[in-house]
């Protein structure tokens, strides 16, 4: 399969979106094996733009394993920098559908509370939140009510 051809402009903005990306995949001193192709095409189903870390010193093998999994997955080449490489392809329609219906995940917050008189220290404390809940002012942890739907709206549809 051809690789993906981008516009500069494109290569560009994925760039920038995979800045903050840790590699997922990487390749060892066994080089580019089935295996590792096997994984790095699930790695972009699941995410569409990933970062491969290659482990060897060799820049042309580097450049040879970039253009390879390009051209046998059907990617598009963003970057390499180094030891790093940077694939996109876009994401299959039924993943993207599944990440659309996602519901928010529980997350950590951490709430300070800090003393009456201000010399003392502040309390500390790291809470779970749901995702149907919020922080309220003070610390206080709410969760969502529904909301109340109009009996006219409804019928009208």
């Amino acid at each position: 399969m051809p690789q993906i051809n981008l516009t500069p402009a494109q290569r560009k903005d994925k760039r920038a979106d995979a800045h903050h990306l840790d590699p997922v995949v990487m390749i060892g001193g066994d080089g580019l094996t089935p295996a590792v192709v096997k994984e790095t095409d699930a790695a972009l189903k699941a995410h569409g733009l990933i970062k491969v870390r290659v482990l060897g010193d060799d820049r042309a093998a580097r450049e040879d394993m970039f253009a390879k999994l390009c051209d046998e997955l059907n990617a598009a080449p963003i970057q390499h920098i180094g030891k790093l490489l940077v694939l996109w392809r876009p994401m299959p329609e039924k993943a993207v559908a599944e990440r659309a219906d996602a519901k928010p995940g529980p997350r950590i917050v951490k709430i300070v509370k800090f003393s009456k008189n201000g010399n003392g220290r502040p309390q500390v404390a790291k809470l779970k939140v749901l995702g149907n809940e919020r922080v309220a002012q003070g610390g206080e942890i709410k969760r969502a009510k529904r909301r109340m739907t109009s009996v006219k709206k409804n019928v009208a549809d």
